[in-house]
């Protein structure tokens, strides 16, 4: 009996792509090619470049991609209300309360007495914290370097120019998610 290859072995990424919109159009009668092109290659984007990041940088010095935001946000903006902490990482409340606990224990962040009543806490980074993000923050640049390298300065900007535009005109319609 002679083998059938499964279907979308061969495939790689553009080629998915180039597939998927043409049967989205013939077989279903989508017309927004384009935009199924944009938001594909925007996620894949940022899942390869996530991933590399969690990968190469902070998976090896015990720290998860999530743990390395909030404490990013926090040894930056913070001291701040768990709240305002998850706003600001794009997680739950719940996700950064659970990453509060392991990340207390480790002794890089802290939980201290709000201001405004008894129940509130703010977290901010102790010392130990804050040196670990100078060390992590030197490396996890560098390797955002590497990828951003791939275009030239006036590239990167227009980038950011038309990624600002996505974000800023999401108002026009009503966008679930966090912010």
């Amino acid at each position: 009996m002679e083998s059938v290859d499964e279907p979308g072995e061969e495939l790689d990424f553009w080629s998915f792509v180039r597939l998927a919109n043409d049967k989205l159009a013939k077989e279903h009668g989508f017309r927004y090619h384009l935009a199924t092109e944009v938001v594909l290659t925007l996620n894949r984007v940022a899942n390869i470049v996530t991933y590399d990041l969690e990968a190469a940088v902070h998976r090896p010095r015990g720290r998860s991609w999530s743990a390395f935001r909030l404490l990013f946000v926090t040894w930056l903006a913070g001291p701040l209300e768990p709240k305002r902490a998850a706003e600001l990482t794009g997680m739950s409340r719940a996700a950064v309360s659970n990453l509060v606990k392991g990340l207390s224990s480790d002794g890089v962040l802290d939980r201290l007495p709000g201001t405004r009543d008894g129940r509130s806490v703010r977290l901010s980074l102790t010392d130990k914290g804050a040196a670990e993000m100078v060390e992590l923050f030197r490396v996890h640049n560098e390797r955002e370097q590497e990828w951003a390298s791939a275009l030239t300065d006036a590239e990167q900007r227009i980038l950011l120019m038309l990624l600002d535009k996505l974000i800023t005109n999401r108002a026009q319609f009503d966008v679930r998610g966090r912010n």
